[in-house]
């Protein structure tokens, strides 16, 4: 089969790696509007869930990306100065650069074509493909090019945000809530390497337009922002830079598609749809779709039957999800009707904004919140991480 991948991000670069684990035979190209590098954000966060699965899908990449990630332990969450509450969990993070550097380089010694600099406006430019894998991200310019082919609904969340970098490294996933005279910003930030960490900026329009950061440059918002988050930074600077340029303030773009596949033409990853950067998800439903496409390829003769099987089971499967990320945009739209509480409490309604819990998790985040609980639980979760590394045959870190 001749497969054309649109877009060489984690989906397309790791469904040409899927497809051709499942049948050398295939014949399959990546093509890339940039060039060769050129990406934009930082970190790429994910859990134990999506490292167990790339491992049984591709053992070789899963290695380097593994190799590459770094570890991060526990969830902090300051706000008011020193008041700060803990969550448990863990996970690990990779920059993006370096991931998509090793899934190229595993797709090129596989056999795919790797065509960059080259944009794909229409369909009709790749009429020789039998089938087109469109996996160019949210904002899509095929997916806009037959939006009503697709059924194609997209809005924004109401909050602006702009992702970052610091070269503060820090060792848990933070969270530090600012009070400032035109109201409240806060940032999430983790370990992207051992060099620096992703840094996401968020907060409600009326502080983000008090605080003049819809009319500040780049280097003056870098600069207003270091000075409010000053204390949690510890001297460490902001990174703008990414793609060659500043990074801008965005609203999150939510894609909706009543179908994902129009003709030989099927849309994966971002492409398809999308969930809030608040749960962390993007990246392991790219790399998951590209392994459920490859799968179907792989079952079924038929391509029409293996595209309906592909679109309906993921509609399906993804619909809590999707339910769940909006929960959660919607808490930090509204976060003006936690932030008056307690840290320990307002920690506790930020972990429950996707819904109800039982009384008992209270009684268990109260305890989390001393030293002894918390050591503990951590060497529970290193003992866990063993295991884990253990029985999917990776070297224990």
């Amino acid at each position: 089969m001749k497969i054309v991948c649109i877009g060489a991000g984690p989906a397309g670069l790791y469904l040409a790696i899927s497809a051709k684990l499942r049948d050398a035979g295939h014949d399959v190209t990546v093509i890339e509007r940039d060039p060769p590098g050129a990406t934009y954000g930082w970190g790429v966060g994910y859990g134990e869930n999506l490292l167990d699965t790339l491992y049984r899908n591709d053992k070789e990449s899963a290695e380097r990306i593994r190799a590459e990630s770094t570890l991060w332990q526990e969830q902090v969450i300051a706000m008011r100065g020193d008041e700060k509450a803990y969550l448990g969990g863990y996970g690990f993070s990779i920059n993006r650069a370096p991931m998509l550097e090793i899934l190229a380089e595993r797709a090129t010694g596989m056999g795919v074509k790797l065509d960059y600099e080259r944009a794909v406006e229409d369909l009709s430019e790749l009429s020789d493909a039998d089938l087109v894998v469109v996996a160019d991200g949210a904002n899509s310019r095929i997916r806009q090019r037959y939006s009503d082919e697709f059924g194609t609904s997209v809005d924004h969340g109401r909050n602006p945000y702009i992702w970052l970098g610091t070269d503060k490294v820090f060792d848990m996933f933070t969270y530090d809530f600012e009070e400032t005279p035109e109201g409240w910003i806060w940032f999430h930030a983790y370990p992207s390497s051992t060099e620096v960490s992703t840094f996401v900026v968020e907060c409600q329009e009326p502080t983000w337009r008090g605080l003049g950061l819809d009319r500040l440059d780049a280097g003056q918002s870098m600069r207003l922002l270091e000075r409010i988050f000053a204390r949690p930074l510890e001297g460490g600077s902001l990174i703008s830079q990414s793609r060659g340029k500043p990074a801008s303030w965005q609203r999150f773009t939510q894609v909706f598609n009543q179908t994902w596949r129009h003709g030989n033409a099927i849309l994966i990853g971002d492409a398809a749809h999308t969930t809030h950067f608040t749960i962390g998800s993007g990246t392991r439903l790219a790399m998951l779709d590209a392994i459920v496409l490859a799968d179907k390829l792989f079952d079924h003769d038929n391509l029409a039957t293996a595209l309906k099987e592909f679109d309906e089971e993921g509609h399906t499967n993804l619909r809590r999800l999707q339910a769940t990320a909006r929960s959660s945009m919607a808490w930090y739209e509204h976060i003006d009707r936690y932030i008056d509480r307690n840290v320990v409490d307002f920690c506790y309604a930020m972990a429950c904004r996707h819904g109800g819990q039982p009384p008992w998790r209270y009684l268990r985040h109260v305890a989390n919140q001393n030293f002894l609980v918390r050591k503990g639980r951590r060497l529970a979760a290193a003992g866990g991480r063993r295991f884990q590394a253990h029985r999917r045959g990776e070297a224990w870190r």
